[in-house]
């Protein structure tokens, strides 16, 4: 048997502020587990329609001391979006820098509140580049 994917899990430290952002790429929340035990809450979101490809954020009650404090030791997340243009325009206009505008038409990265990578790819044909992304300059490291 094959393996199946089931979740990619991503540390964070300001709960909302990280759904918040899930939220500005069109994720809504699917599940949520918190345990008094435990002292942690797991939230699981996935894109409308795609419930089996979510995202796991766990965010640990008492903070993650001791933990990594940079969240790209795991790679990236990686999301399909109909209008890549449209999608970072909206990103910008609600705070989030993009890390790798969409200068061909085809990719751009951008970062969760958590620093998680997060990359975008223009679903089928990619775009004719279009201004202002096609010049403008990378503003990190994706």
């Amino acid at each position: 048997m094959a393996p199946k994917y089931l979740h990619t899990m991503v540390r964070v430290k300001d709960l909302e502020k990280t759904m918040d952002f899930f939220r500005l790429l069109g994720l809504e929340e699917t599940r949520r587990h918190d345990s008094e035990g435990g002292r942690f809450t797991l939230v699981f979101m996935a894109p409308p329609g795609q419930e089996e490809c979510p995202v796991e954020l766990t965010y640990n009650w008492d903070g993650d001391e001791g933990l990594p404090s940079d969240s790209r030791h795991f790679g990236h997340l990686a999301y399909a979006v109909d209008d890549i243009y449209a999608t970072c325009q909206h990103l910008m206009d609600n705070g989030v820098t993009i890390n790798r505008p969409p200068r061909d038409g085809h990719m751009a990265f951008v970062r969760s509140p958590d620093n998680v990578s997060i990359e975008l790819l223009q679903a089928g044909e990619r775009k004719e580049p279009a201004e202002p992304w096609a010049s403008m300059e990378n503003t990190g490291h994706w």
